[in-house]
């Protein structure tokens, strides 16, 4: 929609750092909240659903990521924004005052359902206000956000439930949340024009339910769940159904919830399959970085997470550095190039590192080198899809792509379990904390299995990358608009 005059740089300014407090708070919220677990199932009890308080809240999210980006163009960026951060601070407070485990489950997943608008409204509401030539730099900051929440999370959390409560963790995102709600209502302005809108309702409810069944085989099939359990072979059954019947009312409600014509775009779809089996490699490895310091090189819990500080150092520097350079050349691109080259790189020296038994003067530049070509993608991937949909696609097609990335990383995560899980079990060896207690012969042999378990993930990584780096070749390059974006 068209606005009546220019945004100044001020008003740019003062809406970006109201989003990145934003999701700054949907970040903070998982890697603060994992601190806390065993000081809440202590109160709360419940200990075999203990997962469950982080599922609850990843399924809700990446769920609803496709329905905030279609009514961020069908009703406007402010009202999505702020039924967001409203939905994700009411499931804060209900998480505060839980009494129960079942409670602060299902009290998770309201919070889950905000969050899951932060990201694709933050990056739709950017690609609004700056031109792409420029996007590049505001946009690559959202990873700096992410790379001081997961440094200050666990601090923050095990402060604050060791001074206060685990009750505080909840309680602490309503102040922060009501200045970035008081900003972004300051500061963000209101569209000129309004257009009449069909809702979507049945495409809605299809499409979440759709997506939520999926992910529930994704996130406890093989773990929690047997695969050839009832509880799987339901949501396999549901997804195929719903998914079916979403497919043809797409084609034939006059709004659906999810455009086909969005998938008629070459740089959306090849985008949306990078970014997914780059998420896919990355998060599939990177989950047992902890795992592999703590038992392979028997570092403490405290030092473990310190040597994947590495890697958000390499993706802050890296975002930083593409931004300046997209805003001089235009070009995306051969820096995503040369991003996943970097990071398949990465992946095999980790996996040889780990398998040879390399010392942190391999593995830690590994890492680096990890998070600096994967700060060359993210942002740039994102001004690609927005740079070629047009404008009242774009808010769809951003969150689409923030999802497709979620889903990539949730296969990743569970592929990479399994991988690990028969090979641990090929060897006879039961769980990790065994190992501490086992005799120095016996010990000696977990290690040494864990050790070429998580070198065999980091293989497969490289080359899950490397699949989303011959994918991002058949990547079309348009010219990006210097203009301001209208919204």
């Amino acid at each position: 929609m068209k606005i009546e005059s220019p945004v100044t740089e001020q008003e740019i300014r003062a809406v970006y750092l109201a989003l990145m407090a934003v999701l700054g708070l949907g970040a903070l919220d998982q890697s603060i909240v994992a601190t806390a677990l065993p000081r809440i199932v202590g109160d709360l009890g419940g200990m075999n659903h203990l997962s469950w308080v982080v599922t609850a809240y990843v399924l809700a999210s990446t769920a609803t990521m496709p329905l905030y980006g279609k009514l961020a163009d069908q009703y406007g960026r402010r009202p999505m924004i702020f039924t967001a951060l409203a939905t994700f601070l009411l499931g804060s407070v209900l998480c505060g005052f839980a009494q129960s485990m079942t409670q602060l489950i299902a009290f998770r997943a309201i919070q889950g359902m905000g969050s899951g608008g932060f990201m694709p409204l933050a990056q739709i509401i950017i690609g609004d206000l700056v031109p792409p030539k420029e996007r590049a730099r505001r946009q690559g900051s959202i990873a700096i956000v992410f790379a001081v929440t997961s440094v200050l999370g666990p601090v923050l959390g095990g402060m604050m439930t060791d001074l206060l409560s685990w009750h505080w963790i909840f309680f602490i995102n309503l102040p922060v949340g009501a200045v970035a709600f008081y900003a972004i209502a300051r500061s963000l302005r209101k569209p000129v024009q309004t257009h009449a809108h069909r809702i979507d309702y049945l495409g809605s409810v299809l499409l979440t339910t759709t997506i939520t069944a999926l992910l529930l085989i994704l996130a406890l099939g093989g773990t929690e769940w047997a695969w050839d359990s009832v509880q799987v072979q339901v949501c396999a059954a549901l997804t195929v159904v719903l998914g079916g019947w979403l497919v043809v009312h797409l084609r034939r409600a006059a709004e659906p919830v999810l455009p086909p014509d969005l998938f008629h775009s070459r740089v959306f779809n090849i985008a949306s399959i990078v970014m997914a089996l780059t998420f896919m490699g990355l998060m599939g490895a990177s989950v047992f970085f902890p795992l592999f310091f703590q038992l392979v090189m028997g570092s403490s819990p405290a030092h473990s997470g310190m040597m994947t500080v590495a890697m958000m150092v390499g993706m802050i520097a890296s975002s930083t550095l593409n931004g300046r350079v997209l805003s001089r050349s235009g070009k995306y691109k051969a820096v995503q190039i040369v991003g996943l080259s970097a990071a398949v790189l990465a992946f095999a020296v980790l996996a040889w590192g780990m398998d040879t038994a390399r010392g942190y003067w391999i593995i830690e530049p590994a890492i680096f080198m990890l998070g600096a070509g994967l700060g060359l993608v993210m942002p740039n991937m994102t001004i690609a899809v927005q740079n070629a949909l047009p404008v009242a696609r774009r808010g769809v097609g951003t969150a689409m792509l923030t999802f497709f990335r979620s889903l990539g990383g949730l296969l990743g995560v569970t592929g990479s379990g399994a991988i690990l899980a028969h090979q641990v079990h090929a060897h006879g060896i039961a769980d990790v904390a065994r190992a501490a207690h086992a005799l120095p012969a016996a010990q000696a042999l977990t290690v040494d299995v864990y050790r070429h378990a998580i070198a065999n993930i980091f293989g497969a990584g490289a080359l899950i990358v490397l699949a989303g780096l011959i994918a991002l070749l058949f990547l079309p390059e348009l010219p990006l608009a210097g203009q301001q974006a209208e919204r």
